[in-house]
């Protein structure tokens, strides 16, 4: 994430949470980027240099004015204006980091051979929450690749305890041992 969308998304965060908004704006704000990554076209529409700027204001506008809270089609605009539409996302991620450090918020990412029955899930949550204090909000993807176990991946950290992370570190070692 680039300084500016550190500290444009943290801006729009402290404005969000002043108005009472904060809530509200991180979901309209996903909505914008659920969009956005299945419109690559129409990103590329609002960045193009040969579109003016009012007709790619006019655009934000027409595709976001009645869904969007006028702060957040506002927020687009100004980005539109300073060239800075690209850094959309970043600004979301920095929001949401935000957002979930003041209300006590963990993101997690598990990684599984297989999909986790909803038992197993709501353990993995209760134990996540016991351990880190928090609340978690957690994401389960499946990749065959991994082979068994589950790799955790939180605050920037990964905890791997995955059948294909032993089986690599067991190659490295023996690639070690022989060479």
């Amino acid at each position: 994430m680039t300084d500016f969308a550190r500290i444009y998304g943290g801006s729009l965060y402290e404005l969000a949470k002043e108005e009472g908004l904060d809530r509200r704006f991180l979901e309209e704000l996903d909505v914008c980027v659920k969009v956005l990554r299945e419109t690559p076209e129409y990103m590329r529409l609002l960045s193009t240099p040969a579109l003016g700027r009012e007709e790619r204001r006019r655009a934000v506008d027409e595709s976001f004015g009645p869904q969007l809270h006028p702060y957040l089609t506002g927020f687009m605009k100004l980005l539109v204006d300073r060239g800075e539409i690209g850094q959309f996302s970043g600004c979301v991620r920095a929001y949401r980091e935000r957002y979930n450090q003041d209300n006590g918020i963990l993101e997690v990412t598990a990684t599984t051979a297989a999909p986790l029955s909803d038992a197993a899930r709501e353990k993995l949550l209760s134990k996540l929450s016991r351990l880190f204090g928090k609340k978690i909000l957690l994401t389960v993807k499946t990749d065959p690749a991994v082979l068994g176990g589950m790799r955790l991946e939180c605050a920037g950290k990964r905890i791997d305890g995955t059948v294909r992370d032993r089986l690599d570190r067991i190659a490295r070692g023996l690639r070690e041992t022989v060479l």
